[in-house]
């Protein structure tokens, strides 16, 4: 597997040297960092992060995990999470390629291959070791940026065949249950969905089980297992998140505060430092005085 992860690692360098880029292939991003960094907090999108070179760190909600070019990382919903780099250097930059999930390319996969027997609450999220067939379905999709005349016609199969291979492993259970609108992750995005788009507002537990179409007790154990966080938690970070970059542009808390929906410019402040450790108007002063953070996602 290394030879092909070598090739790998040359290819994305051919075509980057920064984070985040988008290429031309659809849903596939690169990022290249010849150094560690320090933890961003973000938002995860659905997405395959596949690390080539170095390490990668995440914290969510509970969860510590680590991965490296011996192990895939796959969200399958929308997750608040805190990332760095953790192995790398200007001999051996962190090198990664990453694939945002298309719920429609799963869906019709899924709807060719045998049905699979019921699962248990599952994480929305995980890692697992790569396997020589899943590297060489990333080296077939990544070849295609050597050949951008040809995306429009190869990117959907090959992609496809990512997808395949991701289905095969470790991560099946997980996708399989995201590419079924009828399933307790699907039912869980449906209140995530909700969750982003209303962060401002009280979201009482039983109207997000119903969103979800679930019982209250059933909802809040399939979120958990889901996000690793409560609803509750999920919320506060969106919260939190938001509240941060008003304040890259602002330096009035109270103002932020209330526009992410705290109704106490006071307790907004408590929980802004536990969260960000200093207080608003201190690390909103530092973020105005740097640039953007480092894509989180990759």
């Amino acid at each position: 597997m290394q030879e092909t992860l070598d090739r790998l690692c040359r290819r994305v360098r051919s075509h980057t040297e920064g984070m985040g880029l988008e290429t031309p292939t659809p849903r596939v991003a690169l990022g290249v960092s010849g150094a560690r960094g320090t933890p961003v907090r973000t938002v995860y999108e659905p997405m395959v992060c596949m690390v080539l070179q170095g390490a990668k760190q995440v914290m969510i909600g509970d969860q510590l995990l680590r991965y490296d070019a011996a192990s895939c990382f796959v969200a399958s919903v929308e997750l608040p999470a805190t990332g760095c780099v953790m192995e790398a250097s200007s001999e051996r930059p962190y090198v990664v390629a990453t694939l945002s999930l298309d719920g429609d390319a799963l869906s019709s996969l899924l709807a060719e291959l045998p049905p699979a027997p019921p699962s248990p609450p599952l994480a929305g999220f995980g890692v697992a070791a790569v396997t020589p067939e899943l590297l060489d379905a990333w080296d077939h999709l990544l070849a295609l940026l050597d050949a951008p005349d040809d995306i429009p016609y190869l990117a959907p199969a090959r992609e496809r065949e990512v997808l395949y291979r991701l289905l095969q492993r470790g991560h099946g259970a997980m996708l399989r249950q995201v590419g079924r609108a009828d399933s307790r992750l699907s039912q869980v995005r449906r209140a995530i969905d909700w969750i982003r788009r209303h962060y401002d507002q009280a979201l009482p537990i039983g109207t997000l089980a119903e969103i979800a179409g679930m019982s209250v007790p059933s909802f809040h154990r399939h979120f958990k297992a889901a996000t690793a966080m409560s609803q509750l938690q999920y919320q506060k970070t969106l919260r939190q998140q938001a509240a941060r970059r008003l304040l890259a542009s602002s330096s009035d808390a109270a103002r932020a505060a209330y526009a992410v929906g705290y109704e106490s410019a006071s307790h907004f402040s408590r929980e802004y430092a536990r969260f960000f450790g200093a207080p608003p108007s201190q690390d909103g002063a530092r973020r105005r005085m740097v640039t953007a953070d480092t894509i989180g996602a990759i």
